[in-house]
């Protein structure tokens, strides 16, 4: 009778003690933090650079950059009275900055001091790229400003080109000429390389621009990246204001043009 009654008294001990141990098994559970499951990563549909043309004029539309937060290349004309201080303003915000090297266009109209021009002389040519350089400060690549006959010329182009390519700068071909001779010629050169896919605001309307980002769109998911260009004009900065952030969740990516050089 005794040994019967320390039986009960044992399984009695051991079930308060198995009571016990699993309610802390379930207090020690509860106070875990849920694993998250990660979501699955969103595809790029394709990589966009915007590249924004003619800085250099005035300061009318810096304000509106402290409003854009996603990567875009500005090109600064040199030598006017604003261009370095756009160039280091565009910097501290954090900006690409390339050189917009004035060229030969066929219409000789409204030319930049110090144009490039197809009948200079080699030395000439490298020395306002030199002189350029300096007065547009953090250029990482140079981009042709107008240049529709300076593009077309071989020998021109060889000078441009080699002398980029001397202090490992890349060239955006603006592709205001069907005859360019720059591609093959950067090829053969080894120049790093681009060319501009879509001009965003031939027109000042917003829903023009709005048309060509959809075409800037299409143009990158099919094959993988684009560049679009368009000039700095207060039009066209809201518009890539309200429409770079949808860009961003259609599964586009922002990146700066010197990000799709070859």
């Amino acid at each position: 009778m005794q040994i019967n009654q320390r039986y009960k008294i044992a399984v009695w001990i051991l079930s308060i003690l198995l009571v016990i141990e699993s309610g802390a098994l379930i207090f020690l559970l509860a106070r875990q933090p849920a694993k998250k499951i990660p979501k699955a990563a969103l595809a790029i549909k394709g990589r966009i650079a915007i590249v924004i043309d003619d800085w250099g004029y005035n300061l009318d539309n810096l304000y509106i950059l402290d409003q854009i937060k996603y990567p875009f290349t500005a090109s600064v004309l040199p030598r006017l009275n604003y261009s370095e201080e756009v160039a280091q303003g565009l910097h501290n915000r954090g900006f690409q900055v390339i050189l917009h090297l004035p060229m030969e266009p066929h219409e000789k109209y409204r030319l930049e001091k110090n144009t490039i021009l197809t009948s200079m002389q080699e030395k000439e040519i490298i020395n306002i790229i030199g002189q350029d350089l300096t007065d547009i400060h953090y250029a990482v690549g140079v981009s042709n400003h107008m240049g529709s006959k300076g593009t077309e010329d071989l020998r021109t182009m060889s000078i441009v080109l080699k002398e980029l390519k001397k202090r490992n700068l890349f060239f955006l071909d603006s592709l205001v000429s069907p005859k360019t001779v720059c591609s093959d010629l950067a090829a053969k050169l080894q120049v790093r390389f681009i060319k501009r896919d879509i001009f965003l605001d031939n027109e000042d309307d917003p829903q023009y621009i709005k048309g060509q980002i959809y075409k800037l769109k299409r143009k990158a998911r099919m094959f993988g990246y684009a560049v679009g260009v368009g000039h700095d004009r207060k039009i066209t900065l809201e518009v890539l204001k309200e429409t770079m952030p949808e860009l961003e969740k259609e599964g586009y990516k922002l990146v700066f043009v010197s990000e799709l050089v070859k």
